[in-house]
């Protein structure tokens, strides 16, 4: 890649990323930025679409997009380069080069079976790096192109990684907690049975663990004894599966319990019974079930400057509303929302994917609430937890405070912040953050 040594830019290239094991491409649903716009770290460049969801890319660094190789509609390969951010509009990015085919991998000691890498997959241009969270599989078992292998944190979600190829699981390259970069190999498959499975730790060098320690190196998951651990290596967080954490906000469950029970986290649904089977909670209330009040002030009210367009093109104005309140709730299996106004409150089901167009009003319980107070004189509420959350829109000048009021039960404090941060920046700035 080209590198300005007057200007101190390096330009980046923006390539198609790897959102499964099981993917070798992306289809470029749309483009959000035009050739030559500039652009900032973190805005949409385009959605992408896989056969599992519709997901967009976002800019690596500030600068202006050149060099757009691939159009709607098209199939690129993974790992490909579709443009590139370059410090001018002007510069010519020039065609793409070609994928590297994959190669076997081992190591010349002979301590790893040669075989195919499971890598740590690219889940947005953003993402350096990714946490493992739990091994679902064990070295030495089989596996076939669909099993689990293991799952995956970012700064946006958790995700389950397959194995993309029948065999055996030969070798672990990392342990539940660690960080491993983009593009490294996570696991080992080879396609006869290891007679010396393998697992290592990315902190203690690479080291090799002896076959007969294969079992104490990488615990079999889903087991309670290994919860404190694996909690200690996420700072006490609250790690679910986006349709767990929705389930549990909708039915009014505290994921907080099993975590305090010792279950292993990350929480999927089949862990929901647990919690419901567990004994009635003590009726006193504690500081961690107060419920939750924050407060975002936005400097300017980008919601009404977005109004006109969402008109002109059909978009009902309580339908954007809800559309970008369940894109900052995050439910990647789609969700209800509900928009109020003077009293008056009508649901929208804000499908996966989450493109305003495709937000319809539906009957659904409502796993959000969105209390929109703009045409009143009110500017500050205290309302008081409800059973679900509820988003309180009100005018602060020329721009908007939003308030954020919920139970603690099932809806802990880092996804509150997360929810009215990302919801505020919507407000501010629709289009940057249109889905």
């Amino acid at each position: 890649m080209p590198h300005d040594e007057t200007s101190g830019f390096r330009p980046h290239d923006v390539t198609m990323p790897q959102l499964g094991m099981a993917q070798d491409a992306g289809r470029i649903v749309s483009w959000l930025k035009s050739p030559g716009d500039p652009v900032a770290r973190g805005d949409a460049l385009f959605e992408v679409e896989t056969d599992k969801a519709v997901m967009e890319v976002e800019s690596p660094a500030d600068g202006f997009l050149v060099g757009v190789c691939y159009g709607e509609g098209e199939d690129v390969p993974v790992g490909r380069v579709i443009a590139r951010i370059s410090d001018s509009a002007g510069e010519d990015g020039g065609p793409p080069p070609a994928a590297p085919d994959p190669e076997p991998v081992g190591d010349a000691t002979g301590d790893l079976p040669e075989g195919h890498a499971v890598t740590m997959p690219q889940l947005g241009m953003a993402q350096d790096t990714g946490l493992l969270v739990n091994w679902l599989k064990a070295p030495g078992d089989e596996v076939s192109a669909e099993d689990i292998l293991f799952e995956v944190e970012t700064d946006k979600s958790t995700m389950e990684v397959e194995a993309g190829r029948k065999g055996w699981l030969a070798a672990t390259l990392a342990q539940a907690g660690e960080e491993v970069p983009v593009g490294d190999p996570v696991a080992i498959i080879t396609d006869k049975k290891p007679e010396a499975p393998v697992a290592r730790s990315r902190k203690d060098g690479g080291a090799p663990a002896p076959a007969h320690t294969v079992a104490e190196a990488a615990p079999a998951p889903r087991k309670a004894e290994a919860a404190p651990k694996a909690a200690a290596a996420r700072g006490g967080r609250i790690l679910a599966s986006p349709k767990a954490r929705r389930l549990a906000l909708e039915q009014g469950l505290d994921l907080n319990r099993l975590a305090e029970a010792g279950h292993p986290q990350p929480f999927h649904v089949a862990d929901l019974e647990a919690l419901r089977a567990m004994p009635a909670a003590a009726p006193a209330a504690t500081p961690s079930a107060l419920p939750r009040r924050l407060t975002a002030a936005c400097a300017r009210d980008g919601l009404s400057e977005f109004a006109p367009w969402a008109e002109e093109h059909g978009l009902h104005a309580d339908a954007v509303l809800a559309g970008l309140a369940g894109a900052s709730l995050g439910a990647d299996g789609g969700v209800a929302v509900a928009v109020e106004r003077f009293g008056a409150a009508q649901a929208f089901a804000v499908p996966p994917g989450r493109r305003l167009s495709s937000v319809t009003a539906s009957d659904e319980t409502p796993a959000l609430l969105v209390r929109d107070l703009r045409g009143t004189p009110i500017s500050t509420v205290a309302m008081g937890a409800e059973t679900i959350p509820v988003l309180t829109i009100t005018r602060d000048g020329d721009g908007l405070c939003i308030t954020l009021e919920c139970p603690a039960a099932g809806f802990d404090a880092s996804a509150a912040i997360r929810l009215l941060t990302d919801f505020a920046g919507r407000m501010e700035q629709p289009l940057r953050h249109l889905l």
